[in-house]
């Protein structure tokens, strides 16, 4: 059942991860400039996630002991006030991150994001005392490498019109993104290694429905302060491909987005937050490949090269996940309740 679920959120974030950014990107580029806004979408599809909930909920009820209680919402409040804190954090990075795709080409943002990588590692051995391995050292290092090379080279793909100071402060902002969601993953895995209840994958999409909800208030404040609301009509109508495309892109954004960050969380619960840094950066030649057909970005040799060292990192980083796996002997009692991922199998002993 892990493996099953490991796969299923693996293909989630991938849907998010490459679909997320270039949704946004279209949001921009043909007349959308509302940054609040842009940061809303990516947290306010998050009630979709009542869906699987309620699902999971029927399912109990047909298959539990009558005499058990049956809970819609299984989170306790320990839970819920870490859960609310992050989704705080979440909030001002998806601001971040919006801002600096709006100033940057998607290829060149995705690029910078890859060096959240080296800081998710740096928090997760704080953190989390995540154990590292020659090959995840080498991963980690060739991935952030990568994007320094392009950071050396960044002002030569500047969009046409777009300031100097702009740009970089758009750099900078992408940046500052990629640190922030770096430390709400090992977060997120140090919530679950110390919440005094069970995790499971059920719980899992409580906390992503709790941490984009709050997300989305941060958000909203913002929309308030910079009056985006009554703005959002205008726009529309002024939209280069249409009224109605708008609001396609619109929709589809928010609900895309929550694929990325259900997918990365459901990560974290089925391996650790490392692994799901380092699927985030192993997605960037796909996003890549797909800015430079949709958009007809430029693709430089720094670019190339910078592509060429995240590959280098993926490889290095499964390869080394693989030999250690057939070092480890298998331990009967895991192999009893796979469904459960090891971080909850040691909080029950």
């Amino acid at each position: 059942m892990r493996k099953a679920l490991l796969v299923i959120n693996c293909v989630i974030l991938a849907i998010g991860n490459c679909g997320g950014p270039l949704i946004a990107r279209l949001y921009f580029i043909h007349g959308g400039n509302r940054i609040w806004f842009s940061s809303w979408l990516e947290t306010a599809g998050c009630p979709i996630i009542l869906l699987p909930i309620a699902c999971a909920y029927m399912h109990r009820s047909r298959t539990a002991d009558p005499t058990s209680e049956n809970k819609f919402f299984y989170m306790e409040r320990p839970l819920f006030l870490a859960a609310v804190v992050l989704g705080i954090i979440t909030g001002l990075d998806n601001y971040l991150y919006a801002y600096g795709l709006s100033r940057l080409p998607v290829s060149t943002a995705s690029l910078i994001i890859a060096s959240q990588l080296a800081f998710t590692a740096v928090f997760a051995f704080l953190l989390v005392k995540q154990k590292f391995t020659a090959y995840s050292i080498n991963a980690v290092f060739l991935l952030s490498i990568g994007a320094g090379v392009l950071a050396l080279h960044s002002s030569s793909d500047r969009p046409a019109n777009e300031p100097n100071r702009e740009y970089i402060l758009g750099f900078v902002m992408t940046l500052a993104a990629a640190v922030f969601y770096a430390l709400i993953m090992p977060l997120v895995e140090l919530t679950y290694k110390k919440a005094k209840q069970e995790i499971s994958y059920t719980l899992v999409m409580e906390i992503q429905l709790v941490m984009c909800l709050v997300a989305t208030v941060v958000c909203t404040v913002g929309m308030l302060a910079k009056n985006d609301f009554s703005a959002i009509g205008r726009e529309a109508r002024e939209f280069e491909l249409g009224e109605t495309k708008y609001y396609v892109i619109v929709i589809c954004s928010a609900i895309v987005w929550q694929g990325f960050f259900l997918g990365g969380i459901g990560l974290v619960f089925c391996g650790s937050s490392l692994l799901s840094g380092i699927m985030i950066a192993v997605l960037l030649p796909i996003t890549e490949i797909l800015a430079v057909i949709i958009f007809n970005e430029k693709f430089q040799a720094e670019k190339g090269f910078s592509l060429a060292l995240s590959l280098w990192g993926f490889f290095s980083y499964f390869y080394g996940e693989v030999k250690q796996s057939k070092k480890k002997k298998p331990d009967p009692e895991i192999e009893m309740d796979s469904s459960l991922p090891p971080k909850t199998l040691e909080s029950n002993v």
